[in-house]
């Protein structure tokens, strides 16, 4: 056993010595395969991202009401009687000023993105003051709040980044009428910083809705009092109604597009994988056919085929390392943080999110990098092992 490591510290020293000798043949497997892990961990950082922003959104101590049978906001509608019987509802927290249950009136409006001028789908929603409370750390960071009765509109930061039109002090024209962006404001890197924002009544007048909204939102005693709210809402006929706790609620939203990316995140590696693999095989090829007479001298001096077949492999595995950790580090650098926005799904709206490489995704892609290197250089590996001796000394 001793004899055999040997052998396999020594061939592997000298091949990763004579590296620089091969250096430009080399950088073809390493550009190839930091390529593919690049495209895979950037592709999965913004499933990670999207899953985050929605997730920073979900406290299991807020209910969301919509009404039965509806998935999304834009599906549900309640009147005033109703939103009184929900806040009505035993386990949703009071105060001086009664119930704590935001009552709120959704709809979309079309922004141009900043980078590209297309037109998108940006979430538009009416809240009272009860709102902010129903979220964590929400706070004004530019500007002020809107004056209630007013054309007047807060824009969330994430949507401040990436749309157009809605600097601070702009009027915008939606449902033909006027708004001025006064304000903007952070949610603890939720989804309602996707958000624009304006005064209930005056949303409702505009859209000609009446006092009807879309969800209402309550606070919770406890997430055990869900169940006490839900039983005391089903037991009312003056209503149907559907309540779900905020996480859970966009853990379903977030499925759809974080099972889509990484589908697509992994079809592509696996595509762009088969064409690394095969620069890794031509590197490999090409390492082993100019070392044919070291191979065959080793041989001829007792080394046995084992060794050289794994420090070949050694070699490609730590090309693909190389590859793997410059790939990694790329995306980490120029991507990690980097705001951008998706189509939500469930919505038909855009959702501001931040990519998020994390310690997990740099550990596939290493791995991912990893299994290239094998892949790459287990047939050359085989084909040293299997070079007569002859015909290697043959060529000295």
């Amino acid at each position: 056993m001793n004899r055999w490591l040997n052998q396999l510290f020594a061939v592997t020293a000298m091949n990763l010595r004579n590296l620089p000798a091969r250096l430009w043949t080399s950088l073809v497997a390493v550009v190839g395969i930091g390529g593919v892990v690049a495209v895979l961990v950037s592709l999965l950082s913004m499933g990670e991202g999207f899953r985050a922003a929605l997730d920073l959104s979900g406290r299991d101590d807020v209910a969301l009401v919509l009404r039965g049978g509806s998935s999304d906001e834009l599906s549900s509608a309640f009147d005033r009687e109703q939103v009184s019987v929900i806040a009505a509802a035993p386990g949703i927290v009071r105060d001086a000023r009664g119930p704590v249950a935001s009552p709120e009136f959704y709809t979309i409006v079309d922004l141009p993105m900043r980078s590209t001028g297309t037109e998108a789908n940006v979430p538009f929603r009416g809240v009272t003051s009860r709102a902010a409370e129903v979220r964590e750390d929400f706070r004004i960071v530019a500007g002020r709040m809107f004056h209630p009765g007013r054309n007047e509109v807060i824009v969330g930061r994430g949507a401040f980044a990436q749309f157009g039109n809605v600097d601070l002090g702009r009027t915008v024209v939606w449902g033909s009428q006027a708004w001025q962006v006064v304000g903007v404001f952070e949610a603890g890197g939720s989804i309602s910083e996707s958000e624009v924002w304006a005064d209930l009544t005056v949303l409702q007048g505009v859209y000609r809705r009446g006092n009807s909204v879309q969800i209402v939102r309550v606070k919770l005693e406890s997430p055990d009092s869900i169940a006490k709210v839900s039983g005391w809402l089903d037991a009312d006929p003056r209503l149907d109604a559907t309540v779900r706790s905020e996480r859970d609620f966009y853990a379903d939203q977030s499925r759809i597009l974080v099972t889509m990316i990484r589908y697509v995140g992994t079809t592509i590696a696996v595509l762009m994988g088969i064409g690394a693999v095969f620069a890794a095989l031509n590197t490999m090829y090409s390492a082993v056919s100019s070392r044919t007479r070291e191979i065959a001298t080793l041989r001829a001096l007792g080394f046995g085929a084992a060794p050289v077949v794994t420090s070949v492999l050694l070699e490609s595995v730590a090309l693909g390392l190389i590859g793997g950790v410059l790939g990694g580090a790329i995306v980490y650098l120029g991507l990690n943080g980097y705001q951008a926005s998706t189509l939500n799904w469930a919505s038909f709206s855009q959702v501001t999110f931040a990519f998020t490489v994390t310690p997990a995704l740099l550990v596939t892609g290493l791995v991912y990098s990893l299994i290239l290197g094998l892949a790459g250089g287990l047939l050359p590996a085989l084909r040293a092992a299997r070079l007569p001796v002859t015909t290697g000394l043959r060529e000295l």
